[in-house]
């Protein structure tokens, strides 16, 4: 759904089909017609009657919620979508742990469907048709592309229309029992105003978590685990598959994103951490109450203040590819022509007689603030003066490009957040914690049997 941040809760289904018992009875043909001695030693009767249905592509129940199945069919597909979707491999350690994730996940989401309907509130296929295409839409394909893609790594269409129902069945029974009785008054909103205005100059992150709780007899077990996962994050796996897959905080929902936080509202381990991460940083696992805590610094700024950061560039990219055969030494040596042709660009009026020169690309972009750039470049665009160019970056294989710096709007400064978005931030807050509340008391009175 991919705004970046997925609005469905963990992509998946479960099956809500009746459990069967005795099936109609069926006749299996004796040893003696499959050509082997009947009964060979056993006695049995030549014409067996199972009482019972026999089909080997039905998988047996793993939890029964309420009288609705999970079955290890429903677990297996939502693994697929969740690590398929992601581009994700999960190594054979971690799989258990994600089975049963995804276990409780479908879970709740069973709950969730449940109590929708037992306050008459049911979801159209038509409304689901709608939610399916945009999902495909966000993956950059049609809904028929989709599904054939969910076929192809062993999951299945029903089950992210399965998901969605269930996200929006319990969207609209917060919309019902919750939302209405939410109140949030003039004087906490002017008071959150004043504490802004306070604390105008001081620093703030925009961070992502991971919560894992733990008890004392598990905590090294989890803490490992939590390792295990930064070292995958480090390697190239993204942060949002593990929080929406992993953790247990309320913010799964959106990828564990906590959004702009002050270290103050932080407990103190995870704002000592912040303090010294920079941008793009993973840290943990921190030692939290309850268990332990990863967390993820998207950006950080100054409270109300203007961000050079926040500056919008105009840009022209030179950039050059080389032609395939050439030596190590020859790439080389065409990189650091290319290095010292761009360091002579004298404004970006002479960026393209020196792109002619040496065979380059030229592209403007007059519209790209600084904090879109990669971390790397930030701090050099920061510095440049109008007309200079940055070094030259990219790999040989792959082709070098340089940006010269054609203008710059410096970011005017940061305004207070109206009293409307500091209400509005207020009610989802509450909703979430209700929410939360809802679906631990749902938990509390289901009958789950698991199998």
């Amino acid at each position: 759904m991919m705004d970046k941040r997925l609005p469905w809760a963990a992509i998946a289904a479960c099956m809500a089909a009746g459990f069967t018992g005795l099936a109609t009875a069926q006749t299996v043909p004796d040893a003696a017609q499959q050509g082997a001695p009947a009964g060979a030693g056993l006695d049995l009767p030549e014409n067996v009657q199972v009482l019972g249905k026999v089909d080997p592509n039905i998988r047996t129940a793993t939890a029964i919620v309420n009288d609705a199945v999970i079955t290890g069919t429903d677990i297996d597909h939502r693994i697929q979508m969740v690590t398929g979707l992601r581009g994700v491999a999960v190594p054979p350690e971690q799989r258990e742990q994600l089975r049963l994730q995804i276990l409780r996940q479908i879970i709740d989401e069973t709950l969730q469907i449940q109590e929708a309907a037992n306050n008459d509130i049911k979801v159209t296929p038509g409304e689901i048709d709608q939610s399916y295409a945009r999902v495909a839409r966000n993956f950059q394909r049609s809904p028929a592309e989709m599904s054939a893609f969910l076929d192809s790594i062993g999951s299945s269409e029903r089950t992210l229309r399965r998901q969605i129902e269930g996200e929006l069945a319990w969207t609209r029974l917060l919309r019902r029992r919750v939302e209405p009785f939410i109140s949030v008054g003039d004087e906490e909103v002017n008071a959150i105003i004043a504490r802004l205005e306070q604390a105008k100059g001081t620093e703030e992150y925009h961070l992502k978590e991971i919560y894992l709780s733990a008890t004392p007899d598990r905590a090294q077990v989890v803490a490992g685990n939590a390792a295990k996962m930064i070292e995958q994050m480090r390697g190239g796996a993204p942060f949002e598959y593990f929080a929406r897959t992993f953790s247990e905080a309320s913010t799964r929902a959106v990828d564990g994103d906590l959004d702009w936080v002050r270290p103050a509202v932080l407990p103190a381990p995870l704002a000592e951490a912040a303090q010294q991460m920079q941008v793009g940083q993973i840290a943990g696992p921190i030692e939290v109450p309850g268990g332990y805590s990863i967390l993820y610094m998207v950006d950080r700024r100054q409270v109300l203040t203007a961000d050079p950061r926040d500056s919008q560039l105009a840009l022209r990219q030179i950039s050059v590819k080389f032609p395939g055969g050439l030596s190590q030494t020859q790439l080389q040596e065409r990189a650091q022509q290319f290095a010292a042709v761009t360091q002579t660009i004298q404004g970006c009026g002479d960026v393209n007689k020196v792109a002619q020169s040496i065979g380059a690309e030229v592209v403007d972009n007059d519209a790209i603030r600084v904090r879109d750039l990669p971390p790397q470049l930030q701090e050099i665009m920061l510095n440049l003066r109008i007309g200079q160019s940055t070094p030259p970056f990219g790999t040989p294989e792959d082709g070098i490009r340089a940006l010269v710096l054609c203008g710059r709007d410096d970011a005017a400064g940061a305004a207070l957040p109206s009293a409307d978005q500091i209400q509005a931030g207020l009610e989802r807050e509450r909703v979430n914690l209700r929410a939360q509340r809802m679906l631990r008391d749902l938990r509390r009175d289901a009958i789950v049997d698991y199998r």
